[in-house]
């Protein structure tokens, strides 16, 4: 029988155990009346407004009952019904439990009434970890004095001769006890009362209309009613109408340590909970008790010594996890003894037949205490056992083969540099070059005069040394850092020259650095670096364990990259699922790259720091949990082991092993070589993941697994982020400088040459305008008229300086010149010989010369190229 109530009855303030405590009151106290437990059940739903489904389950034959039984419970899942009353004897209760266990139905949530009398007859053992509420009644108080001594009479007796007499009595064959002696003290009363029953009467006849009594039947009526003694089920006494009164029933429930009596019930007290008994102490003869602890073979957690058969039990072991046993034992202060799960699977439920399997139904099916192993926190785990607090973080990793490092090419010295950085740098080397050569040709301070005598005839020419080709030869010769002959003059020209100067310097120190790293890490392409690369190529397959956490997450993940891989690794042939971890290892190594594992990130870690040291792991974690210690549902080892991880966490206890099992017993080097990602990982989960398994917790844990926190993070993070896009890092490798690294460099130039070509434009202006007022200074000495016979002398040309012997444009001999306060200037022609000598300023663009006489012959123009 089962019933749920409905939504009136939900909205009363009483608690669940409030309840089930006044059900069962009004459940004794009708079958006090003589009800039938199925009538009384009903009755109380009907007043409780409780829907109640009725189910006889005593037809089915022997054969199927198993069947039927699973296929029962089935039922009663899928209609939502998880309280049930077991009205049955206690052998049929054994096969039903058994079937509860197999399809998970004993795991918190569920309850079941045994409606008996003899709840301790029956083995409860399978059932109490699993975390369901089991209540039940018990006639017999084994703590009485009067029983007590029957049962140690009963144990001493021969088994042989008196069968179950190793066993306490049951309830059954206390109340047949009872019974007889009632029978006796009856009959002792008639004797007494000198009544003889053994006189022949009228037999009476059952089957006459109407009945016939037997003569002697009332006195033994009366004399029974009479009775009042003291049984195995308590006191024993009727009323005027034959009623059994004045008996205590004692409520039962079943803990995590066995049956438990919680309260009792009796016609004055009713019904009565001892509530010292509703909370009893879960720890209480923790200390020195032997636990078995499950665990699997899987390095570095737990390995067979090398010379394990010189050694015995514990001894036999070694790893992390062997470790971590011995230091919880010691803070909990329990022994322990390690064993290894018989099928080799950490655990799952079957999709059929609702078993499961592996560790955790070790720890669902009573066969151990604890599971010390790798074993991953999930939802579906958390259902039907404990957790500890997570002793170890990781994500789902990929492995694959490690590729071969690749041999540098022909032109690996361009590596260091990004291509778009070299191409810039060739447009800047024939900017600079243009620049140059324009600044130079249009700063009238970049030219020069030089003499030479050709035979008898001395000749001087205007000069620019920076035609394109020039500038082109410098520019080359400042980025090799080499240097060149010729140096610009003009300031325009060395503003040209020094900002290239800084370019070069910055980027071949950039690129010589660059390059040393490239030269000292010696690198190698591989054909994975993510999940998303997974995902959108068919050439690579990949896999999981086919029995484990990875492949739950893969098989409930919302999230679409997830779901794609699944559908993939679901569908593809061969199978790319492995039955154990080294068989994953082993199919990655033969695969030469066809082949990738998921797994979790420690144990690929481990394998990557393995001989032959052909492993490695690429990406980051494509999810984030904890390895936990087990127990099952309930257990009073959950406390104690909860508080030793923190110490030992706290301690730094854990991190040392890991290191110790990891890296210091590594084979393949530190830091796992290649390894891409840092070897040591994120910090232990912390107290968030150890609260109580409510349901809200599992709730929380369910949108985990499902990425829907991820998402939501996401959303609110950064979809709606007002600071662009999340950077997702740089890979750790070296590579090659991007234009965004020097980009500042570039920026200088170009703002260098732009601040030239001004200065250049300005120097320009500038000597356009002095030789304007020069001009103007010349023409006013051809009006002077001569005074004497050297006056006749025409004037030479005036350049700007030459009569100051400065700036390396000439030197003059003669008599300085005489300037007046208004910047007029008066010359005597009989008292100015000019000498020239090489390198005299010539006459650039926009200058204009005085006329000379045909006596002096005026210096050639400036030429109009190189």
């Amino acid at each position: 029988m089962s019933g749920h109530k409905d939504r009136g009855t939900r909205s009363q303030r009483r608690t669940a155990s409030e309840l089930e405590l006044g059900f069962i009151n009004e459940l004794t106290e009708k079958i006090r009346q003589r009800l039938t437990t199925l009538q009384v059940v009903l009755d109380t739903a009907a007043e409780r407004k409780w829907q109640v489904t009725a189910i006889n389950v005593g037809n089915m034959k022997d054969d199927k009952k198993d069947e039927a039984y699973r296929s029962l419970f089935q039922d009663l899942e899928n209609k939502k019904e998880r309280r049930v009353i077991l009205d049955c004897e206690q052998e049929k209760v054994k096969d039903i439990m058994e079937q509860i266990i197999t399809i998970g139905r004993h795991v918190k949530g569920y309850h079941y009434i045994i409606a008996n009398l003899g709840f301790v007859d029956g083995d409860l053992s399978k059932i109490q970890y699993g975390g369901a509420n089991v209540s039940g009644f018990q006639i017999v108080d084994f703590e009485d004095p009067l029983v007590s001594k029957f049962d140690q009479r009963w144990e001493a007796l021969e088994e042989k001769e008196y069968p179950g007499a190793d066993n306490k009595i049951r309830y059954t064959s206390a109340l047949t006890y009872d019974a007889v002696q009632v029978m006796t003290e009856a009959f002792r009363y008639l004797h007494k009362q000198r009544i003889d029953i053994s006189r022949r009467a009228n037999n009476g006849d059952c089957l006459a209309n109407p009945a016939v009594p037997w003569a002697q039947g009332v006195e033994i009526e009366r004399a029974l009613k009479q009775v009042r003694v003291e049984g195995l089920t308590g006191t024993i006494q009727f009323d005027q109408y034959g009623r059994r009164v004045n008996y205590t029933v004692h409520v039962m429930e079943l803990k995590n340590n066995g049956p438990v009596k919680i309260g009792y019930w009796n016609e004055m007290d009713k019904m009565a909970v001892t509530k010292s008994d509703l909370f009893p102490n879960d720890t209480m003869g923790l200390e020195n008790k032997t636990v078995i602890v499950t665990t699997i073979l899987e390095a570095p957690y737990v390995m067979l010594k090398k010379n394990a058969d010189l050694f015995l039990d514990n001894e036999r072991y070694e790893g992390y996890c062997v470790d971590l046993a011995a230091e919880i034992a010691k803070h909990c202060g329990f022994k322990y003894r390690l064993k290894i799960v018989g099928d080799g699977k950490y655990g799952a439920r079957d999709a059929e037949t609702k078993i499961w399997n592996g560790m955790v139904g070790e720890l669902v099916y009573g066969k151990a205490d604890i599971a010390v192993a790798p074993l991953t926190i999930t939802l579906v785990r958390e259902e039907v056992i404990d957790f500890s607090k997570p002793f170890m973080s990781l994500g789902i990793s990929i492995m694959i083969k490690k590729p071969q490092k690749s041999k540098p090419g022909v032109f690996s010295f361009l590596d260091p540099l990004a291509y778009e950085i070299w191409m810039c740098i060739v447009f800047a080397y024939i900017g600079v070059s243009v620049v140059l050569f324009l600044v130079s040709r249009f700063s009238p301070y970049e030219w020069h005069t030089e003499e030479y005598e050709d035979g008898q005839i001395q000749t001087s020419e205007s000069t620019n040394e920076f035609g394109i080709f020039n500038s082109l030869w410098f520019s080359l010769g400042a980025f090799m850092r080499q240097g060149c002959d010729i140096s610009p003059r003009s300031l325009s020209g060395r503003i040209v020259g020094g900002v290239w100067w800084f370019f070069t310097l910055i980027i071949i120190s950039s690129y010589t650095a660059n390059l040393a790293a490239f030269l000292t890490v010696e690198r190698m392409v591989s054909p994975i670096e993510s999940a998303e690369d997974l995902a959108k190529q068919t050439e690579i397959a990949y896999g999981t364990l086919d029995s484990g956490s990875t492949k739950e997450f893969f098989m409930r993940s919302k999230i679409a990259l997830f779901e794609k891989m699944w559908a993939y690794m679901r569908s593809a042939e061969p199978s790319v699922f492995v039955k154990t971890t080294a068989e994953g290892v082993m199919r990655v190594r033969k695969s030469k790259g066809k082949y990738a594992y998921l797994l979790e990130s420690t144990m690929n870690e481990y394998i990557e720091q393995r001989k032959p040291c052909d492993t490695m792991k690429v990406g980051g974690n494509l999810d984030s949990k904890g390895y936990g210690i087990a127990t099952p549902k309930g257990s009073s080892l959950r406390n104690a082991v909860n508080l030793a991880v923190l110490k030992l966490n706290e301690q730094g206890l854990l991190d040392k092993l890991k290191n110790k099992w990891w890296y210091d017993k590594g084979e393949c080097g530190s830091g796992g070589g290649d390894s891409k990602v840092s070897p040591r990982e994120q910090s232990l989960m912390g107290k968030r993941n150890a609260t109580p398994k409510t349901p809200v917790n599992l709730a929380v844990l369910k949108l985990s697994e499902q990425g829907v926190l991820d998402k939501l993070k996401n959303k609110w993070w950064y979809d709606k982020g007002e600071c662009g896009a999340k950077d997702s890092g740089s890979k750790e490798k070296t590579s090659a400088l991007s234009l965004s690294n020097v980009a500042g460099v570039f920026y200088i130039l170009v703002g260098g040459l732009g601040l030239a070509m001004l200065v250049a434009l300005v120097e320009f202006c500038y000597k356009s305008r002095a030789e304007a007022k020069r001009m103007k200074v010349a023409k006013s000495a051809q009006n002077i008229n001569p005074t004497s016979s050297q006056n006749s002398q025409n004037f030479a040309t005036y350049k700007e300086g030459s009569g100051k012997g400065s700036r390396n444009d000439g030197v003059f001999t003669g008599e300085e010149e005489k300037r007046t306060s208004a910047g007029s200037v008066e010359m005597a022609a009989e008292s100015r010989a000019f000498h020239f000598t090489k390198k005299h300023p010539e006459p650039m663009l926009g200058e204009q010369a005085i006329r000379l006489p045909p006596s002096h012959t005026p210096p050639p123009s400036p030429p109009h190229d190189d």
